[in-house]
């Protein structure tokens, strides 16, 4: 256990996430999702759910300023005019942790080639349906604020 740091946040995780660099992104992807084919990297998060990982990175984690989104999410049937209850989740998690970066739903077509060109996914057991999450690492600056 490590003081101020998420306890869902294991080793590996912790280490990918330290390992990314400014602009590389991290999908985090429900239970359904082919994330061993599509990964560069893997992470299993096995028996978490998304929202909690979701909620635990962002606490860590700077989102990148240089780009209008950071934060992009699935859409319910692959169109971004439509929403599940966890695309709900999912922007209200992110407008209070990180209030500056609006969520962006993605057409299938705009998402699967983002996660698959992640840095990492992460493979939760999430049994919502669309519920795939990609954040794009921002910078910590001199003062050691992001």
């Amino acid at each position: 256990m490590l003081i101020g740091i998420p306890p869902i946040l294991g080793p590996e995780l912790l280490a990918t996430l330290r390992a990314m660099g400014h602009g590389d992104e991290i999908a985090l992807v429900d239970g359904n999702y082919p994330a061993q084919e599509h990964a560069r990297r893997l992470v299993r998060a096995d028996g978490h759910a998304l929202l909690p990982l979701l909620q635990a990175i962002l606490a860590v984690l700077p989102l990148d300023r240089a780009v209008p989104r950071a934060i992009f999410r699935a859409a319910l049937n692959n169109d971004p005019a439509q929403r599940g209850p966890i695309h709900d989740q999912i922007d209200a998690t992110c407008a209070r942790l990180a209030p500056d970066h609006p969520v962006q739903p993605l057409a299938g077509a705009d998402l699967y080639p983002r996660i698959r060109g992640a840095h990492t996914i992460v493979a939760t057991s999430e049994m919502a349906l669309f519920a795939n999450v990609i954040l794009r690492k921002g910078v910590i600056g001199p003062d050691g604020r992001p």
